[in-house]
């Protein structure tokens, strides 16, 4: 499938030989309007999460998450320019609007791509090493916001 800037993934498995995941992350998109009606989908991240250490989502992954019941009663964020929308896929959940990403037991979600790479730093931190991360966002040139708090999307799209 090809995504909507033209390029195509090609997966080395599908939902049906899909191996044990230790940890799984849901990207959004604009495709998750789509699969948050995929039942086959959800079926198969309720299972896969019930055995997980780590479920992460970055964007509009979490209205995905939320859909197939995996966030209810818990914290959690999203992109905040659609944040209404994911909120609807979830009525259970606490959103957390003015957060960068929220981590929830075994659950972490992020606002966008570049909060989503602050929360997997922090991830990187808390399993691996805090050098660790430091050496990532430096290879990567990349400003690290530790803060889950600092949010200037928030107040951009009038959510605080």
């Amino acid at each position: 499938m090809a995504s909507a800037q033209g390029p195509r993934v090609v997966a080395d498995n599908g939902l049906d030989d899909a191996p044990k995941l230790d940890w799984l992350l849901v990207p959004g998109g604009i495709g998750t309007r789509r699969e948050v009606d995929n039942a086959r989908l959800l079926e198969w991240l309720r299972a896969r999460a019930a055995t997980a250490e780590r479920i992460t989502s970055v964007c509009t992954g979490a209205a995905v998450l939320a859909r197939a019941g995996l966030l209810d009663g818990l914290r959690a964020t999203s992109n905040k320019a659609v944040f209404s929308w994911v909120q609807s896929q979830g009525p259970n959940v606490t959103w957390v609007p003015g957060a960068r990403w929220v981590h929830d037991g075994r659950f972490s979600t992020s606002s966008g791509v570049s909060a989503g790479i602050d929360m997997t730093l922090d991830l990187i931190a808390q399993h691996v090493s805090a050098d660790t991360s430091e050496a990532l966002a430096k290879a990567m040139e990349y400003e690290w916001h530790r803060d889950p708090s600092w949010d200037p999307f928030a107040k951009v799209w009038g959510l605080v």
